[in-house]
């Protein structure tokens, strides 16, 4: 769903939940790529909700939404791409 701003309440929890699975999904699968795009889209969403529709979120996607992945996505990291091309193996 490209626009957000016509979901109902229940809707943009339901759709928050279906993005941090994808991203899992992605994560899962090492698409590190697409997983930073979905979590960035899931975190924009999260961060649009009241504190009684994030209580509605399964930890477990909270969790990984605001910690976990953030260990490996979150600004203080360096690229992937920039890094491999720093390294050179003998």
């Amino acid at each position: 769903m490209t626009d957000n701003t016509n979901l109902s309440e229940r809707e943009l929890v339901k759709e928050v939940c279906r993005r941090i699975r994808v991203a899992r999904s992605y994560w899962d699968a090492h698409n590190n790529a697409a997983c930073r795009g979905e979590r960035e889209k899931a975190l924009k969403l999260y961060n649009t909700l009241t504190k009684e529709q994030k209580a509605q979120i399964p930890q477990v996607l909270r969790v990984w939404l605001r910690y976990r992945s953030e260990k490996y996505f979150g600004s203080d990291r360096t690229p992937l791409k920039s890094s491999r091309k720093k390294r050179r193996h003998k």
